[in-house]
């Protein structure tokens, strides 16, 4: 379970991450190159549109921070967590999950994302 929670975490701190450059560096150890991610709102293919796509993230909710929502689980090759986005000391704007595909080498090679609660336009 504590190889589960340390991809949580550090796919949780990837999305945290703002200064460019050691996102990219933190994509690199977590992700494979061709890491894909896929969400209801946003497709990224490659580990450079994924960067793209957490720092359009970042832009969007400013100050705003991601956590882990209760445990991770998984099985096989997969992990499943669930996680929040909003003010460091406020509730959360947006709620999902994702669920992330490991590579053989431990690394995640595809998130498949879905949104539980999103903010009224």
């Amino acid at each position: 379970m504590s190889e589960l929670n340390a991809v949580a975490e550090q796919y949780i701190a990837v999305w945290n991450e703002t200064d460019a450059d050691a996102r990219k560096a933190a994509i690199g150890k977590l992700m494979t190159p061709e890491i894909t991610y896929v969400d209801p709102m946003a497709v990224a293919e490659g580990a450079d549109a994924f960067d793209a796509t957490v720092a359009a993230v970042q832009g969007q909710f400013p100050g705003f921070t991601f956590r882990l929502a209760g445990s991770p689980d998984g099985h096989h090759d997969q992990v499943r967590f669930t996680w929040e986005l909003g003010p460091a000391d406020g509730e959360a704007m947006v709620v999902g999950f994702d669920v992330a595909v490991l590579a053989a080498d431990g690394r995640v090679n595809a998130v498949y994302g879905f949104l539980d609660k999103v903010p009224a336009l």
